[in-house]
């Protein structure tokens, strides 16, 4: 295995560990997203509008019950709610509540903040080169 793959695999798997450690210091005031997948599915809804599972799934490359099991958290807490396909299509489609836009946008503040603090010292340059690998390595990870 190439020494640079191996690299970025131990940074990866720190950055998941700094992600849990900065999770478990919020302030129990912050009602933040009890899971990141309900962060991560509330900004689809957000971004996208109304979906169904079935496209939620193909947005993740997820298999429908694990959708359908993440989805069933953001119905019971309110964050999300079922209605009918706008086009009028058969499925019935999840759409973003006011609760849930409230929630995810707190959660997006809070990790900005948080990468503010980290990212402080940085240079535009840097902050942008940073920024150009995550987007290649993310669309590389969607191919």
């Amino acid at each position: 295995m190439r020494e640079e793959i191996v690299d970025i695999e131990r940074e990866l798997m720190l950055i998941g560990r700094y992600k849990e450690l900065a999770s478990s210091a919020a302030p129990p005031s912050e009602r933040r997203l009890e899971r990141g997948s309900s962060y991560i599915l509330l900004s689809r809804l957000e971004a996208e509008g109304p979906m169904s599972i079935g496209q939620l799934a193909q947005a993740f490359s997820l298999d429908t019950s694990t959708v359908n099991r993440q989805t069933a958290v953001l119905l019971r807490d309110g964050l999300a709610e079922r209605i009918p396909d706008p086009e009028g299509g058969m499925a019935r489609k999840l759409r973003i509540t006011e609760e849930g836009l409230r929630r995810v946008e707190g959660e997006r503040e809070y990790r900005l903040r948080g990468l503010a603090t980290v990212l402080k010292d940085w240079s535009p340059e840097e902050l942008a080169a940073f920024a150009r690998g995550l987007a290649h390595f993310n669309a590389s990870i969607e191919h």
